[in-house]
This record gives structure tokens, sequence and C-alpha cells, in this order.
């Protein structure tokens, strides 16, 4: 079973969205919000493609779940300052913040299971022109480790979780699926 840092992050928005994104139904290619996110995160620091380094990280967990299977984690990290141990992550919109930092603990939590200690982020919001820096706690690691279970459950769940009516719901990719037969 592979989880990795979107399933973290949409677990955290929306349980139908990360079942969804799980169970390989994409619809991210529909959606003009995605497309001006990538858009941001290319154009809004031109200069860190030259002085930091995009890394892919993977780590296996044998967690103590309901089944056992073993878990491999995977995160691919876009701007990594090697030389300062630093993160850093940009983001469009705060509108789910809870969602990106955990993302982002996810994958300061995979780099210490991959022996690099000491590690710091700043998840960046461009646009309103808003950081915020983060460590990674002791109860955050095995906090990731519940929250890597339960993804993982999720995904093997028969059900696509309910819809979750919330106002985030008309900006997100997957709106006209769940709100289909709702008119």
């Amino acid at each position: 079973m592979n989880i990795n840092a979107t399933l973290v992050n949409l677990y955290h928005v929306c349980k139908r969205e990360c079942w969804l994104h799980a169970n390989g139904v994409r619809m991210e290619h529909t959606s003009e919000v995605v497309y001006d996110g990538k858009l941001l995160h290319e154009i809004s620091y031109p200069q860190r493609a030259e002085k930091h380094t995009e890394i892919e990280l993977s780590a296996r967990l044998s967690p103590k779940s309901k089944n056992g299977k073993e878990i491999t984690l995977y995160g691919k990290i876009d701007f990594y300052d090697a030389r300062n141990k630093i993160i850093h992550e940009t983001k469009r919109s705060d509108k789910v913040e809870n969602a990106h930092e955990w993302q982002v603990k996810y994958y300061l939590w995979l780099l210490k299971l991959n022996g690099i200690d000491h590690v710091s982020a700043i998840l960046e919001y461009p646009l309103i022109r808003h950081t915020s820096h983060l460590d990674l706690r002791e109860t955050d690691e095995q906090y990731l480790e519940e929250v890597v279970i339960k993804v993982a459950e999720l995904k093997d769940g028969e059900e696509c979780p309910p819809v979750i009516h919330t106002k985030i719901c008309k900006s997100c990719s997957y709106y006209e699926l769940c709100y289909v037969d709702e008119e």
C-alpha cells in the first residue's frame, strides 16, 4: 500500500476527495484553481530551481494497524535547501492551511525516517504574503503514523465517503462529480 503527501493533505480536507484520489479518480486536470496553483509555484520563486533541489523519498512503515499490512510512504519535495535543511512549500491560498501544515510535516517526517534530522520548513503563500515556519515534534510523528494508517484504511474501504457540504467544495476539482445529481 502506498501513501503520499497529497493523500495526507486531502485526508485533512475531505475524506471523500482523499478516497477518490487514492482510488485513481483524478479531476485535477479539469480545475483552473489547480492550474493556477501550479503556475504560481513556477513563477513565485524562479531562482529556487537553480539553488534548491527537488527530492523524492520513500520509507516503509509496519504499523500496528488492523490488517498489519506494510505501508510505503512516498513524498516529492519540490524545493529542499539541503545546506540549511529547509523545505520550502508554496501554496496558492491558506483556506486549508491545516492540511498544508500536515502535508509539510509529513515531508519532515519522511526526511527523518530517511536519517535526515533537524530539518525545518517554510510554508509560503505568496499571493497573501504570509509564511509559516514549521518543525516536527514527537507528537506530530505519532499523529502522522495514525493518519497514515487511517488513510490506508480509507483507501481500502469499499464505500466512498459522503459529500461534506462546505464552502471549500465550490472551488474543488471534484465539485461536479460530488454534486452531479443535485440541482
